[in-house]
């Protein structure tokens, strides 16, 4: 079994750099490509409660066999329960769903700037952190703007960012800024979602260089990065395979090719512009 390797986030919480990722996954499908993963070593799971299979994840950690203090479990906050009371109310429905004590990692979806409430929202993010019922706080899809202005008003520095990011959209800048501020940069759509990423000649060329796929060639260069990557597939042999990309290293000049195909295209909403 597959042993990932760890970065220790700014709460001292030591958190797997590969995890699984369960966006899309039908709810009533969720369980056994949980288990799958939890079987093939994965140790972190990441989900949402606008993903709607909450409460399946929570299924397939209770049958795992593993260890509560062995898993790390991410889940989010959604748009529409951003405020401070509506949060803490949205946390603890998420919670009972999952069927857990605490996570060891909640989130803020969307900075969702129209609403103006992602402040108020941290606020009570600060709570459920110092009651130790979320270990780690974090948010996702923030722009350096709305880091800064978390930074400006409440007390906390969120411990991950959770963005958009592959070869497409390196996000050089919002992870200079993650570095500079000691914020973990957590990369969602790490294989593009399938859309034509994968097919590109020059990820084709370094895996038959390294005798591996594009996917674990694009991971990698992610991992190497000092990035954590959520990768999803519901396909037993493809979960096990995006596992089996500590073997290798990338060499510097084969990295920076990589990073050299950035395009600045999203797969996903721009986040100055959902909720804007």
């Amino acid at each position: 079994m597959t042993q990932v390797p760890s970065i220790t986030l700014n709460t001292g919480a030591e958190m797997p750099q590969l995890g699984f990722g369960v966006f899309q996954v039908p709810a009533d499908e969720v369980v056994e490509p949980v288990r799958t993963a939890i079987e093939a070593g994965y140790r972190s799971i990441d989900t949402a409660k606008v993903y709607g299979n909450e409460e399946g994840v929570g299924k397939a950690i209770a049958e795992s066999g593993v260890r509560r203090e062995d898993l790390f479990v991410t889940t989010k906050l959604w748009n529409d329960d951003q405020g401070y009371d509506s949060t803490l109310r949205a946390f603890d429905e998420s919670l009972a769903r999952l069927g857990l004590d605490y996570v060891d990692l909640y989130l803020i979806h969307w900075p969702v700037p129209g609403k103006d409430a992602y402040v108020d929202t941290w606020k009570a993010f600060e709570k459920l952190h110092a009651d130790g019922r979320a270990k780690s706080i974090g948010v996702s899809n923030f722009q350096i703007p709305h880091l800064r202005r978390l930074s400006e008003e409440t007390d906390v520095v969120p411990a991950v960012n959770q963005i958009e990011l592959h070869p497409n959209l390196p996000q050089s800048n919002l992870r200079a800024f993650h570095s500079e501020h000691g914020i973990a940069t957590e990369a969602w759509s790490p294989l593009g979602q399938g859309k034509g990423l994968l097919e590109d000649q020059t990820l084709r060329s370094l895996a038959d260089k390294y005798a591996k796929s594009p996917a674990q060639i694009t991971l990698r260069w992610s991992i190497q990065l000092g990035n954590v990557v959520i990768p999803k597939s519901v396909t037993p042999s493809r979960v096990r395979e995006n596992l089996d990309v500590f073997d290798f290293e990338l060499a510097d000049d084969d990295m920076s090719v990589i990073s050299g195909l950035e395009t600045g295209n999203r797969v996903g909403p721009d986040p100055d512009v959902l909720g804007a």
